[in-house]
């Protein structure tokens, strides 16, 4: 029996009672189906904390009432639950509280989206996630948060693993994205990935990609999704070459009449772009390298802080105001003052009645005038400085790494230490408080190490929503054409499928005007594109990238076209051109090339550049399961080093591993939550066949490995085994390699299960 599919799983997040809650990837769904899984449509609760820095993305709540003074034993304390652990801020919406976090260990080690009743504590259901795919350690899952969206009452994550995914009122998943497998998202070992934006019908992401076209350069991008169906609306790039790994999270704001998105850049600098339509607008350099800090907006101002080298002294640390209202280039015309010497490159500021409230690394709370940058007062914390602050009814709620809640009162002359909880754990060890508190409906909401807690009113009171950022506007009537997006902006499609685009036409302050019909155009083989903007792809096609323009006058748009080929399929780079390589297989780029060995062309992973020594190909789409991957590998030898190479299938790797001389089967190596390791003996010049195969059968997955000389008879039985009680459903199927050696690939080929 074929057990083959390119389908997503069915597997859904289910209630807690379920034998065990999955994760499905249903990845582009009619917003239709919004209502057919029963998410509510209503907006939230007036007094919900629906991103992790309130409602104006200043750190600022407008309640009161809230709580001076509380204990872990019963003072003002609502509830607390010590099941559910966190790093980063949670979200309240709609009488729930989300929040992305770690559970389970050894084997059963993953992230998951957990949604508990704001009013208990109690676990609703939860959204189990793994992580695969990824440099990031057990310790450091779960550092972004998630945001709710009041209209159609859906939560959006980015999972260590990759995934940015939508889930509806009930855990269920509406759309999803492999950003690894999908656009070869580059994630470091920090755990530094950027919490989603929402902005009217956009879920807005940054990463670092290289992929093919004009992604083919490593870079910082933002990527906008269409929050109901998971479609892509546009991309930007509004920076310069990385330095860093980020997890600024930017933050939407009206300048002079244009809505814009500001954050922190990879590549040191802080920019801005139209937040409708990705398109830059201006950018200023902080500092060497990435801007982590999230930047808070006040009167046409930004301000925004880092921790690392700055670009004009030799000073560590500055906090700068910047006038938001230049174009292009503004480092040296827009600054209003700079703070040298205050090195906050974790929390991000907030600000209040013309203050600016910032927590350094070293845990010293500053309060400085907004329009001058003097120092009011500033105040200690304790060691270690990561979470922002949050201000409310005249106190300060703030974290500190080293196990410490505190709550301070926030007056002109000062800050006065109200209340300070310390946490243990159960051996008396010191709990890491990293996140930001939420503030909602009269209480205060805050993760731990060690648990999660909710202080205030017994009673939710409900308050109105003051200073909260307002939605997107569409352009007046009448309003010029400035700009256009084709939409989708970009697409991955199989053999036998087809897509259909619009053109969207925007004015000159990014905002919406409405469809306009093009004249359509584009060059990729084996394809039609009618003139209403269908693309039909040959169901013999065998892969490929281009893009199709949209034409309106003289404006122009593109959407980019991946086209992955279906199993089964074979490569054997004999038709490939000397220093190219199949232009649909991600993360090839830069790091793979067809070359010239033993008289016959075959796949090169590189080692020009030490910093790309790692190297993951994916060649088709991330939904497949049920597969198998054969090719044949060839070590090279540099020094006394040789590689580890292998084949990735369903999120497994099974490799080859040179100077240890062994083979193993694994999944998230960092962990490695699960693996097989064998001896396994081989040398340089020496070609080998490899396989690897995955069957999953309910919530397990049996992954087998087989290696053997190239030329013999492939042997009946597999090399090695394991059985993973938590498997991966799907992913895309691919190629590894890890040196600074050659290594050589060739006869590729995906097949079906049998």
């Amino acid at each position: 029996m074929c057990r083959f599919s390119s389908r997503g799983s069915a597997r859904l997040a289910s209630r807690v009672t379920s034998s065990r809650p999955g994760f499905g990837l249903r990845r582009r769904v009619p917003a239709l189906l919004l209502l057919l899984t029963g998410a509510p449509l209503a907006a939230a609760s007036p007094g919900d904390w629906t991103n992790w820095r309130g409602a104006g993305n200043d750190g600022v709540s407008h309640e009161t009432g809230l709580p001076a003074t509380w204990s872990q034993e019963g003072e003002n304390l609502v509830w607390k639950n010590l099941t559910v652990t966190g790093r980063s801020a949670p979200i309240v919406m709609n009488g729930r509280v989300y929040l992305l976090c770690r559970e389970g260990s050894g084997i059963h080690e993953r992230e998951r989206l957990v949604c508990l009743n704001a009013d208990t504590g109690e676990l609703a259901w939860q959204v189990p996630l793994e992580v695969f795919h990824t440099t990031i350690p057990n310790t450091r899952v779960g550092w972004t948060s998630p945001v709710g969206d009041p209209e159609t009452g859906c939560v959006y994550g980015h999972s260590t693993g990759g995934l940015v995914f939508c889930a509806d009122a009930s855990g269920k998943i509406v759309w999803s994205h492999s950003l690894t497998e999908e656009y070869n998202r580059i994630s470091g070992y920090g755990g530094r990935l950027q919490s989603p934006t929402l902005d009217g019908d956009l879920v807005i992401v940054g990463m670092l990609n290289a992929s093919w076209g004009d992604q083919a350069g490593g870079g910082h991008r933002l990527v906008a999704f269409d929050k109901r169906t998971g479609n892509v609306v546009w991309w930007s790039k509004p920076g310069g070459k990385p330095q860093d790994t980020i997890y600024s999270t930017p933050v939407v704001a009206e300048i002079n009449g244009q809505r814009l998105l500001i954050g922190g850049g990879a590549d040191g600098y802080v920019y801005a772009v139209q937040a409708q339509t990705g398109k830059p607008v201006w950018q200023f350099q902080l500092c060497k390298l990435a801007v982590n800090v999230s930047p808070v907006v006040y009167k046409n101002r930004v301000y925004v802080s880092h921790g690392e080298d700055n670009v004009d002294n030799t000073v560590m640390g500055r906090l700068t105001c910047i006038d938001a209202t230049g174009t292009g280039d503004v480092s040296k015309t827009h600054e209003v003052w700079r703070v040298d010497g205050l090195g906050a490159g974790y929390a991000s500021p907030a600000t209040l009645d013309g203050r600016i409230y910032v927590i350094d690394n070293s845990a010293f709370l500053f309060c400085l005038d907004a329009d001058s940058g003097k120092e009011i007062w500033r105040h200690k914390l304790g060691k270690v400085g990561k979470g922002s602050p949050v201000l409310a009814d005249g106190k300060i709620y703030a974290t500190e790494v080293n196990s410490h809640f505190l709550i301070l009162e926030n007056s002109p002359s000062g800050a006065k230490l109200l209340d300070e909880e310390t946490f243990t754990d159960d051996k008396g060890g010191v709990v890491d408080v990293y996140g930001s508190p939420a503030i909602a409906n009269g209480r205060v909401y805050f993760a731990t190490d060690s648990g999660v807690y909710c202080l205030g009113s017994k009673q939710p009171r409900p308050s109105p929503v003051v200073g909260a950022i307002p939605p997107p506007q569409k352009a007046p009537d009448g309003a010029a054409t400035a700009m256009l997006l084709a939409y989708p902006a970009d697409v991955l499609l199989k053999p036998g499928t087809s897509a259909t685009f619009v053109a969207r036409a925007y004015d000159a302050q990014g905002r919406l005007i409405g469809d306009v019909k093009p004249a359509w155009s584009g060059k990729l083989p084996r394809t039609t594109l009618s003139a209403d903007g269908t693309l039909a792809v040959g169901a013999d096609h065998p892969g490929g990238v281009g893009v199709i323009e949209a034409k309106v006058g003289e404006l122009t748009a593109t959407a980019r076209v991946r086209i992955a080929a279906h199993p089964p399929f074979a490569q054997d780079f004999d038709a490939i051109e000397a220093g190219k390589f199949p232009p649909h297989w991600i993360g090839a780029g830069g790091k793979f090339a067809v070359a010239e060995k033993d008289g016959q062309r075959v796949l090169v992973k590189k080692t020009e550049n030490p910093s790309l020594a790692r190297g993951d190909i994916y060649m088709s789409v991330p939904e497949l399961s049920g597969y198998t991957v054969r090719a044949d590998v060839c070590a090279a030898k540099k020094s006394r080093n040789l590689p580890d190479m292998g084949l990735i299938a369903n999120r497994y790797r099974f490799e080859l591993m040179g100077n240890t001389q062994k083979m193993r089967l694994v999944s998230w190596v960092p962990a490695p939550r699960i693996q097989q390791v064998l001896p396994f003996s081989f040398k340089e010049d020496e070609w080998f066949s490899m396989k690897l195969r995955v069957d999953v059968k309910g919530d397990v997955a049996l992954v087998r490995g087989k290696v053997w000389k190239r030329g013999e008879s492939e042997p009946a039985d597999w090399s090695i085994t394991l059985e993973d009680p938590i498997g991966h459903r799907q992913g895309a199927p691919g190629l590894y390699g890890f040196s600074l050696a050659e290594i050589f690939y060739d006869n590729v080929a995906v097949t079906p299960n049998e």
